[in-house]
């Protein structure tokens, strides 16, 4: 799995990716469906000590791994959480979520949407990217709940807007 994103990061670096969602200092970002953490370990740089960076996994060796890089960078606003669904946030505590490359796989995706709007602030983004999908499939899942507006699309991403 590491060989596989460590060859993809090289191609398609995540910087690039990041680049299109804003990230802020002092935001504070959920990346739901972390995986070895190649944006989570770039977002708890770019949101700086006063931000904080949530990365959610269903996985116990992808937590680990962003563990392990986050105390080896000494990233100490960085926090992992392992779930199959529900993130443990309070209401309207993230500023911005990254879902990237995760929807296709959900076994429950409009429950994970109902999640992500519940921890979203308002005016919050959900930055959402997954190549496995249609530009319309993507719009419509994510849309049709009501619960998020399309916001904007970039070249690798859709922002997606809690009103």
């Amino acid at each position: 799995m590491s060989f596989g994103y460590t060859f993809r990061d090289f191609f398609l670096p995540r910087m690039n990716i990041l680049g299109e969602v804003g990230i802020r200092p002092g935001s504070h970002v959920l990346d739901y469906g972390c995986g070895p953490g190649s944006y989570s370990i770039l977002a708890a740089e770019l949101v700086g000590k006063t931000g904080k960076v949530y990365a959610l996994d269903i996985h116990p060796l992808a937590v680990q791994r962003v563990q392990k890089i986050a105390l080896r960078k000494q990233l100490k606003n960085l926090e992992t959480i392992r779930s199959s669904g529900e993130t443990g946030l309070p209401d309207n505590s993230v500023d911005l979520i990254l879902l990237f490359d995760t929807f296709h796989g959900l076994n429950d995706p409009d429950g994970v949407l109902g999640e992500l709007h519940r921890v979203l602030k308002p005016h919050g983004i959900l930055s959402f990217s997954d190549h496995h999908m249609r530009e319309d499939e993507i719009v419509s899942k994510v849309t049709d709940g009501g619960l998020l507006n399309l916001l904007r699309k970039g070249k690798k991403t859709y922002s997606f807007v809690k009103e």
